[in-house]
């Protein structure tokens, strides 16, 4: 069936502009593209597809080398000069979100090693979308030490292999496009950082312009073909524009103006590093490339700016890409460049221009070149907040019907917590908490294959097959295996979990201010869990009930804005939140059994809501510890004279107790057991 076409795609103008600029100049960096979902990001990456210029590849090169330009390190090569080429169109390879590292870079080609003897690399991802398109889908939740490996190719071009016996380098330029959802969890800093540009995207709410996208989708799903057709003229149009910016990038001149601007730029925004420089100066060369400019304009340097540095002002985890544009204009100015020095011949005149350099060079307009396709719109701004989740108000939840009216407490300044982690080993979704069995980590053993798998451990493999060779009747170079001599190799790394907080709200927090020293807490292992790549979720209690106001979620933003409007106020119904938990928990192993949780109860152990409130309370926590869920209590009990109540509940929960002061960085690591008082 024909794809949808790029140019039918209503209201993602700085998302086309995005994924064009780097389509021109792959070195940008990639594009990333965040979203709420029904926004059109995948169609419109896999529509891009069909634009890019048919490749030429090297007859029977697995690592699709041009012919004019072969890779002398190609592992299939050298390839002799003048070797036939065959003209394909380029590809777009799509990563899944449950690929291997095996899978994205490649790997030994374990047949033939075990059979033949021969040490033969099997080229991965990476080597299949080189010249092509390299797309990923929820990249968010793709492990970070994968992200890391795509980038890396991205920037440096070239994918380095060095594993299992095989030393590989092998050329990989490729169009790196990712698309998310940030409701669904945010990509490190670290890695946000190096993704060239972002662009943030959100569904119309012009009335008019949501019909027009509802009517184009109806009409490409009666008939794809007729749909295409009608938008033909302008795909091919769009198409050539694109390999005539292509060709003439090399020729566009960054002067030193130009460059200065930029480097200004980055420099009142407060960017961090060198990286933001360098990448918007190279999608300001690609932006008048793709006007047909020969010199850069403060146009192109503006245009750059909104796309490569609102990702890359983030001072912390919970803070939302944005941009001050009148900030941007007020650095770029509107003064009138000097004019231009007279040319000193014709050749050297400057090409189709519709804007002014910052350098002095200024060129005509070109209306036949801008006729091809139509300039981009002006975009929505990117320096508005990311919206909340459906469901969710900045402001915070309105109280449920069994709570008072409290207080809003501030919150301090995070900071490094203890590392609280899961006692024994888990075998959950890769992160960086607890000590689990992964697919990554350092190798601790081996185990006979199962029918699945895709780390086999060749040693052990090897030891399980020698003692047969004979018998198989071997009697030349390679080693005869049989399916019950492969064995997997066991590794041993880190695992995410679900923490779980349960925040007691209550009258008794808001006095002597422990409502701001016990959100400044949570904030800071809230932190935490976002580096640990854990789920999170919010069950507060106060007044006469419990509610869950985060379920458990990879988007610890939304548990950072939660925190931030919490009041505090009323009875403590411990109990209520103690089983308010306990039912989260339950219904969250269902749907995800392998991640194991971790409850963290924020209380001063009062509980003064309902009849035999103190009784109901220990019931509850006794059911939680005999269903051996891990738990650890911060005491916010403050004063010289302490009760002793928050302890005396983590008895009872079989939990661990940290006073609200001590979870600040002291120790290593805490090990949550069910005997209070272990240290790992």
């Amino acid at each position: 069936m024909r794809s949808y076409p790029f140019t039918a795609v209503v209201g993602s103008d700085d998302m086309a502009l995005a994924l064009i600029l780097t389509t021109v100049a792959p070195e940008v960096g990639g594009v990333l593209v965040r979203g709420e979902k029904g926004t059109a990001k995948s169609t419109m990456v896999r529509a891009l597809a069909g634009l890019l210029p048919a490749v030429s590849v090297v007859a029977g090169c697995r690592f699709s080398c041009d012919p004019a330009a072969a890779d002398p390190t190609c592992p299939d090569g050298p390839h002799p000069d003048g070797v036939t080429g065959s003209a394909r169109p380029a590809r777009l390879v799509e990563l899944p979100v449950g690929a291997t590292e095996d899978r994205v870079i490649g790997s030994l080609h374990l047949e033939r090693a075990l059979t033949a003897g021969v040490t033969e690399y099997e080229p991965g991802l990476l080597a299949a979308a080189h010249r092509g398109l390299l797309y990923v889908d929820e990249v968010n939740l793709l492990h970070d030490h994968l992200v890391d490996l795509l980038l890396d190719a991205a920037a440096m071009g070239r994918s380095t292999v060095e594993r299992e016996g095989v030393s590989v380098v092998h050329a990989a330029r490729f169009v790196l496009v990712g698309t998310m959802n940030p409701e669904e969890g945010e990509l490190r800093p670290q890695l946000l950082d190096r993704f060239g540009l972002t662009v943030e995207i959100a569904a119309p709410r012009d009335p008019g312009l949501r019909a027009e996208v509802v009517r184009r989708r109806l009409a490409y799903d009666a008939d794809p073909d007729a749909f295409g057709a009608r938008f033909d003229i302008a795909e091919r149009a769009t198409a050539q524009r694109i390999a005539a910016a292509r060709a003439a990038l090399p020729a566009v001149v960054l002067g030193d103006g130009a460059l200065t601007k930029i480097a200004e730029i980055c420099s009142v925004f407060e960017v961090d590093g060198m990286r933001a420089d360098i990448v918007t100066a190279r999608a300001a060369v690609a932006h008048a490339a793709w006007h047909g400019r020969r010199y850069v304009t403060r146009d192109d340097i503006r245009a750059a700016a909104r796309l490569a540095l609102p990702h890359r002002r983030r001072r912390n985890p919970f803070d939302a890409p944005g941009l001050d544009e009148e900030l941007l204009d007020r650095i770029l100015g509107d003064e009138e460049p000097d004019p231009p020095p007279p040319p000193p011949s014709p050749a050297d005149e400057p090409g189709p221009d519709d804007g002014e350099s910052l350098d002095g060079e200024a060129g005509s307009t070109d209306e036949g070149t801008n006729e091809q396709a139509p300039a981009e719109p002006e975009g929505a701004r990117e320096d508005q907040p990311v919206s909340a989740p459906a469901g969710e108000s900045p402001a915070g939840d309105p109280p449920s019907p069994g709570a008072a009216p409290g207080s809003v407490a501030a919150t301090g300044k995070a900071f490094r917590p203890k590392l609280f982690t899961v006692a024994g080993t888990g075998a959950g979704a890769p992160g960086r908490r607890s000590r689990a069995i992964t697919g990554s980590g350092r190798t601790v053993g081996a185990t006979p294959f199962a029918g699945s798998g895709a780390a086999l451990h060749l040693t052990a493999t090897v030891r399980a097959a020698a003692p047969h060779q004979r018998r198989r009747g071997r009697t030349g170079p390679g080693l005869l295996v049989g399916r019950d001599d492969l064995r997997l190799a066991v590794r041993q790394g880190r695992e995410s979990n679900l923490v779980l907080f349960c925040v007691d709200a209550s009258g008794s927090m808001a006095a002597r201010k422990r409502m701001e020293a016990v959100k400044t807490a949570i904030l800071s292992l809230l932190t935490d869990a976002y580096q640990r790549r854990d789920k999170v979720g919010l069950v507060t209690f106060r007044g006469a009930a419990a509610d869950l106001l985060l379920p458990p979620t990879s988007s610890v933003e939304a548990a950072a804005r939660r925190l931030e409007s919490l009041p505090a106020g009323g009875r403590t119904p411990l109990a209520e939140g103690l089983r308010c938990a306990a039912h989260t928990l339950r219904v969250e192993r269902i749907r995800d059994p392998l991640r194991r949780p971790l409850l963290v109860v924020v209380t001063d152990g009062r509980a003064t809501a309902g009849p035999d409130a103190v009784r109901r309370s220990q019931l509850a926590a006794a059911e939680l510890a005999a269903d051996g869920v891990a738990a650890l209590v911060l005491d916010c009990e403050t004063g010289r004279f302490r009760m002793g109540l928050a302890a005396r509940l983590a008895r009872h929960l079989q939990a661990e107790h940290v006073p609200i002061d001590e979870v600040a960085a002291a120790v290593l690591t805490t090990a949550v057991t069910r005997r209070p008082g272990r240290v790992a």
